[in-house]
């Protein structure tokens, strides 16, 4: 089953395209990551998904639901983490749970769905108001998970977090992920979107320039990877058997180390098997791969080193849509798109 089908999307605001044609498939079951730049179009396309914009031109689908004329058929099985999202400081975690689930009409244990998230117990009695920044992450996503939704909208799901808070948002879309639950979200932080995603798209200037693994998108663009192998002996008398083998390219000697090239993830295996049968002892193999950062920079056509562009990476503009709404408005039972 496709989770997520768009064909043709298009949404213009004037003379402003923000989503061009965007033809885009998510697999049931995948963790998804989508890129882009400000301003790309990324919360735009969240915003159609989940009706909160119209588009100007093509149709999306969301769990064989079109998304603008069956949005209430959509909207049961679908959990959405907005960013921005904010707490009610003075009501408990599990009471904002509570309210999620009378809002939903569902059926949840609030102990069930507090641990789900990893909150504790206590936690979920004291104000939320007192919460860090990835407790409240947690909170939202529990609030997002209730009704046991079959897709899971992330955006920017790491924003403001600290290293500790982004590995624990990688652990609960993992956790996610092998329960069943298709996750599609935005990010900025590209080492979260490494770690936890089988697939990324890639959207620049409301176009969709890119969607593969990571390893795809590092052969696509040709840059699989730099590799060193220390040797026993002198580097230089092997450097012509590492450059005869496919895949590798601008081998050097320097000492007892050749560095070399990597554009076809085969050819690692492969120069390895070549030295050694021809009488070189490998003492250490060292491989760097091409940072995703690196990949945006050249996907996006960026100027900027790769770490700086990761940095600058924010969420879409949203003033003109609902999705700004739906961060801001709390846990409340009128204020359904929080826990949608």
């Amino acid at each position: 089953m496709t989770a997520i089908e768009t064909s043709g999307l298009t949404k213009e605001y004037g003379d402003l395209t923000a989503v061009d044609d965007l033809d885009l498939t998510v697999d049931d079951g995948e963790v998804f990551g989508f890129l882009g730049p400000n301003g790309a179009g990324k919360s735009t396309t969240i915003n159609m998904l989940l009706d909160f914009a119209r588009p100007t031109a093509g149709s999306a689908t969301v769990l064989g639901y079109d998304a603008q004329s069956d949005a209430e058929s959509i909207s049961p099985h679908v959990g959405v983490l907005p960013e921005g999202f904010d707490v009610y400081p003075r009501l408990s975690g599990r009471r904002h749970i509570e309210l999620a689930i009378e809002t939903k009409d569902a059926t949840d244990d609030p102990d069930e769905i507090v641990d789900r998230v990893g909150l504790s117990r206590d936690d979920a009695a004291r104000p939320a108001g007192d919460y860090s920044k990835g407790m409240r992450q947690r909170l939202a996503t529990g609030m997002a998970l209730v009704g046991d939704p079959d897709l899971l909208i992330m955006d920017e799901p790491s924003s403001g977090l600290d290293p500790h808070g982004i590995r624990e948002m990688q652990d609960l879309v993992r956790s996610e992920a092998e329960r069943g639950t298709t996750v599609f979200f935005s990010s900025h932080i590209l080492e979260h979107v490494e770690a936890v995603c089988d697939r990324v798209g890639v959207l620049n200037e409301g176009e969709l320039v890119a969607v593969d693994t990571i390893e795809g998108l590092r052969e696509e663009v040709g840059g699989g990877a730099t590799m060193a192998l220390s040797l026993a002996d002198s580097a230089a008398d092997h450097r012509t058997v590492a450059g005869a083998v496919d895949g590798i390219t601008d081998v050097s000697a320097s000492g007892r180390t050749l560095e070399c090239s990597v554009t076809d993830s085969a050819a690692k295996a492969g120069v390895v098997a070549a030295l050694a049968d021809a009488g070189a002892t490998i003492r250490d193999v060292r491989i760097e791969e091409v940072s995703l950062e690196s990949l945006f920079t050249v996907l996006t056509n960026g100027d900027g080193a790769g770490a700086e562009t990761a940095e600058t990476m924010e969420t879409d503009t949203r003033s003109e849509t609902g999705a700004s709404d739906a961060a801001t408005t709390g846990a409340t039972g009128a204020e359904t798109e929080v826990a949608r």
